[in-house]
């Protein structure tokens, strides 16, 4: 019997973990998203990290912490836990919180490959628990206008699309730690800092069918690339481009989604897809005014703000016993898509994608 709020404990509190344990300081009283979670333990290596936030983010009682994630998954008193550690042992843990019975939220990528994240949703699927993916900018209010215009097929024929991030990774952020930038642990900017937006392309125009692209290690100090572009030709006949970088100069710039048909043209920007700058259909003039009048302001980092909209709808799904808006299956399309273009980039030839 699981518990309300829902019990989580948080595994990995390095540079994205603040995001996760804001949202459960959020969950944690009476909310308008109607889901209630509590942040109840913390877990990292780093003896440091995890007792400064079991300082900062406890509510009423002092929060557990741990230097092991399988003491974490020995505790009765978890429910769930939030995986944001290094990519590299997000599938390791995963599913050995899926086999102690927790429920599992993890931070994207959700595996390294495909056979990892395949076993990581059997794993859920055998032990009955749910597993959610972090894509937390389908949960921006730009791009859930977005979709709805798609969904109601304002856009007519689907023709073609983009997604580009322009962002800068300088050396330093590399060097902080060993396994940045590696093949095993993280990936290059496409793994670590496009996939979100590829994964908005992706729900946006649907299946993938051949994928071709080119990656570059152009300046940083590591294993992978820093720069990458890809054509995508998608299963309705729509081409998609994508344009990734972590080179940009001097900061970031901006993380733009382009989807175009044949009816509307929509341009979402900013500097985490979060503000919609082109909105052109038939007809629409006051909508657009309503819908500019209307937007948020830029987030205070490139994480956005979507991470407590998607954590409040993981915990619905266990209660309710959903499935949530971005499962296991959600999750691993952006995965196929990224690890076709590095396959590209080592054979020089185009990849087809199974349905």
């Amino acid at each position: 019997m699981f518990h309300e709020p829902l019990r989580f404990a948080l595994i990995g509190c390095g540079r994205i973990a603040p995001k996760h344990a804001e949202s459960f300081l959020a969950l944690n009283e009476e909310n308008e998203l109607g889901a209630r979670g509590r942040l109840v333990a913390v877990c990292d290596t780093v003896p440091e990290l995890s007792e400064a936030f079991a300082r900062k983010y406890r509510v009423d009682e002092p929060l557990k912490v741990f230097a092991n994630y399988r003491e974490v998954l020995a505790c009765e008193d978890v429910d769930a836990v939030s995986i944001a550690t290094p990519s590299g042992i997000h599938a390791e843990i995963g599913i050995a919180a899926a086999r102690a019975g927790k429920h599992v939220l993890v931070e994207k990528p959700m595996a390294m490959t495909l056979e990892q994240a395949d076993a990581l949703i059997e794993a859920c699927r055998e032990a009955d628990v749910k597993l959610g993916v972090i894509h937390q900018n389908r949960f921006n209010a730009s791009v859930k206008i977005l979709r709805q215009a798609l969904e109601a097929g304002r856009f007519g024929k689907l023709t073609h699309g983009q997604a580009s991030i322009r962002w800068n990774r300088n050396d330093g952020y590399y060097l902080q730690a060993p396994w940045r930038g590696t093949r095993e642990q993280d990936g290059g900017v496409l793994m670590n800092q496009s996939i979100h937006n590829i994964d908005l392309l992706q729900w946006m125009f649907g299946p993938v069918d051949t994928v071709f692209g080119f990656t570059r290690r152009a300046m940083r100090p590591i294993e992978m690339e820093d720069v990458g572009a890809a054509v995508l030709k998608f299963a309705n006949g729509a081409i998609g481009v994508i344009e990734a970088a972590s080179t940009i100069y001097p900061k970031n710039i901006e993380e733009t989604l382009n989807v175009f048909g044949t009816e509307g043209s929509v341009i979402v920007g900013g500097i985490a897809v979060n503000r919609i700058e082109t909105w052109e259909f038939a007809d629409s003039e006051e909508e657009k005014q309503r819908i500019f009048a209307a937007q948020e302001a830029d987030p205070p980092s490139v994480y956005g703000y979507g991470h407590r909209e998607l954590i409040a709808d993981f915990v619905r799904s266990v209660w309710k016993n959903q499935t949530p808006a971005v499962c296991g299956e959600e999750g691993r399309k952006a995965l196929e898509i990224i690890l076709a273009i590095y396959q590209c980039q080592e054979t020089g030839e185009a990849v087809h994608l199974t349905a």
